[in-house]
């Protein structure tokens, strides 16, 4: 558990170290464009000579790393419920669902968290974490296909990483990856519709305006046009590139992450339950469950969350064409090597 809690703060360590270099980068690449508010603010900072760079963090880097953090915050947990048509549940819905999760949680001593419900006959549950709490959210068909303490060991395995921290940390560890390949797009979100046209075609008027302090061109000219398709074409372009760059190492170690969280979940429900076989029991007849689901998920949302889920098959796919690239942070060990590793704790205990 030590090394597992160790791998955990590496791996948060290095999203927030990532998060910082992908803001820094970021701003590198706008502060030419943002350089009449940067100077604005500066011209009112009693610093001198230094009012210049602290401006940069107060008027650029800072108010970009508070955006991007909150957007972290904010999406990811909402959009991964969009994804699988999650809705928050309350106790007079589902009655013995919360006594479960409440009477585990008060074992495991944690703070019991929201229970949320799939719409899909699919067999499966996952479990988010935030700065404002968790959320474990099961499916129609894992209710339907478990009872008893079968069910009861799947809820401690995804209290288990509600309690190891690792839900927070992988939820924040699917941000960056989905943001590159295009599976998260916040502006859709807050601007359904034309909005985010709209705010995006302002944003590209504004960065016309504002290349006037870099191009030796007179304003508004064919040559000045060029000048400025020329420079923003080469920012997207190189800050795209180093966004995935940064992205990189987020997606192998939350890989090697998610492979040994769910073994620790594992043995953390068993021990909870004091009922490894329990837990073998709801593997078997999952995994079972999951043998007439499609080959491959087709909705590119569900690829980014499988390795999320209680088993790695997500919660199925729907008409549609499959994605043609998908940057995948989760890697789940294979059910056998699970069962195994459960086998062996029931010896033990």
């Amino acid at each position: 558990m030590r090394t597992l809690t160790r791998h955990i703060l590496g791996t948060l360590a290095l999203l927030l170290a990532v998060d910082f270099a992908v803001v820094a980068t970021a701003a590198f690449f706008l502060t030419p464009w943002l350089a009449p508010v940067r100077d604005a603010v500066a011209a009112e900072l009693p610093f001198g000579s230094a009012s210049t760079r602290i401006a940069w963090w107060l008027a650029v880097l800072l108010p970009a790393l508070i955006a991007f953090v909150w957007a972290q915050l904010r999406y990811t947990r909402a959009q991964t419920m969009a994804e699988v048509d999650a809705r928050v549940v309350d106790p007079e819905a589902y009655p013995d669902l919360h006594e479960r999760v409440r009477r585990l949680a008060q074992l495991a001593d944690v703070t019991p968290p929201r229970i949320a419900v799939a719409d899909t006959d699919v067999p499966n549950s996952f479990a988010l974490g935030t700065l404002g709490g968790a959320t474990v959210v099961v499916s129609e068909g894992l209710l339907s296909a478990l009872d008893g303490d079968e069910l009861d060991a799947v809820l401690a395995h995804e209290l288990a990483h509600v309690a190891n921290r690792d839900a927070t940390v992988m939820t924040l560890a699917s941000f960056l990856p989905s943001l590159t390949d295009g599976g998260y797009d916040p502006l859709d979100e807050l601007l359904p519709g034309g909005g985010r046209y709209a705010v995006g075609v302002v944003a590209l008027v504004g960065a016309y305006a504002a290349s006037a302090r870099l191009l030796d061109a007179p304003f508004g000219s064919l040559a000045f046009t060029f000048g400025f398709l020329f420079l923003f074409a080469c920012t997207v372009l190189v800050g795209g590139v180093a966004l995935g760059t940064l992205t990189a190492p987020v997606v192998v170690l939350g890989r090697s992450l998610s492979r040994a969280r769910e073994f620790a979940a594992d043995r953390s429900a068993a021990r909870l339950t004091g009922d490894p076989a329990a837990l073998v029991r709801a593997l078997e007849t999952l995994d079972g469950a999951g043998a007439d689901r499609p080959s491959a998920d087709k909705r590119r949302a569900y690829a980014s969350l499988r390795g999320l889920c209680f088993l790695p098959y997500g919660f199925g796919g729907s008409s549609g064409e499959a994605a043609s690239a998908v940057t995948e942070t989760r890697s789940h060990p294979p059910t056998e090597e699970r069962i195994e590793r459960l086998r062996a704790v029931a010896r033990e205990l």
